[in-house]
């Protein structure tokens, strides 16, 4: 009898043969790892909404680095947690502050290490907002001056990569002024290009201490329900110089990676969000899920939807998993 059907599962039979043509593939090269650092000695504090993330002090960073390395990461993303904040962020943009040390204590030791600064000044302002407030508002243009401070003295610091998180209308073109300015021409800037005003973001403010304390961040912060308009904002970011996109959170909007891979050239990162991850973790705990196969899923759907790179708290799990 002449077969009227495809033979799809011809290619389904083997384990070798799923390997052979297999479309996408996580790479242990494709992970960012993101750290928080604190001020401190012998500190690693687990933060409670995130099992297995922790807040490190610079000596148990060192310790940490040496785990990152041996595994294969190539790339971190730096958070840091000061114990001085104020109204204008001045530890953002402070030679000598946290996360300039952090930076270049991985330099020193790890050379080959890519070390990317998230350039924002919510972590560092005492009213949590990512900018400079004037009568109850985040002042756009003000901030700016204060974000290219900031990138500069990050990029002294050792930092290889500049990832403006805080969405203030012109911050690329801004940063990219005040490095060229600075002799930093060399170094790239990976732009939070599409980041939403998102309630994915509540475990990584425990962890970064950037609650803000009064308000929301709507005002600059994009829409959930908007999509056109993460294009509008990328389109300009790719127009005032980023070298990198990133679309965040990642899994709840996965459509916006394939969007930004589909319309420009530039690589895209997709950030995996601490929410997203703690809630894979919380249901692991409880034994509702298989965590490898979920996490491994998650990230294999990010490439397949176009991601070059992942932002993810499961880097290390991942990375002994791939290993083995």
């Amino acid at each position: 009898m002449a077969q009227s059907f495809d033979r799809h599962r011809r290619l389904r039979k083997s384990a070798a043969m799923r390997n052979l043509v297999r479309e996408n593939h996580v790479r242990v090269e494709d992970l960012i790892y993101p750290l928080f650092v604190v001020e401190g000695t012998g500190i690693k504090n687990e933060i409670p909404s995130m099992p297995g993330v922790y807040q490190l002090s610079l000596d148990t960073l060192a310790e940490e680095m040496k785990e990152i390395v041996a595994l294969g990461i190539q790339a971190v993303l730096m958070f840091g947690v000061p114990t001085h904040k104020d109204a204008c962020g001045t530890e953002a943009y402070n030679d000598d502050a946290i996360t300039q040390q952090a930076m270049r204590l991985i330099k020193e030791a790890h050379p080959e290490m890519i070390v990317i600064a998230d350039t924002c000044l919510c972590e560092y302002t005492d009213h949590g907002h990512c900018g400079v407030i004037h009568e109850g508002e985040v002042v756009n243009d003000e901030t700016l001056k204060l974000l290219g401070q900031t990138a500069v003295s990050q990029a002294k610091a050792g930092a290889d990569i500049i990832a403006p998180s805080n969405m203030m209308d012109g911050f690329v073109i801004a940063i990219r002024e005040a490095l060229d300015e600075a002799g930093f021409e060399h170094i790239p800037i990976m732009s939070y290009a599409v980041k939403y005003a998102s309630a994915f973001y509540g475990p990584f403010r425990d962890a970064a201490g950037s609650t803000p304390q009064f308000g929301d961040r709507k005002s600059y912060q994009m829409d959930a329900a908007n999509a056109r308009e993460g294009l509008r904002e990328a389109a300009s970011d790719v127009k005032e110089g980023a070298d990198f996109l990133i679309v965040k959170p990642g899994l709840a909007f996965m459509d916006m990676v394939l969007r930004l891979r589909e319309n420009f050239n530039l690589p895209i990162v997709a950030y995996n969000v601490s929410a997203e991850y703690s809630m894979v973790k919380a249901a692991a705990l409880n034994g509702w899920i298989d965590e490898e196969r979920i996490v491994m899923e998650t990230l294999v759907g990010f490439k397949r939807a176009g991601a070059d790179m992942i932002i993810t708290y499961h880097a290390k799990d991942v990375a002994k998993w791939l290993a083995r």
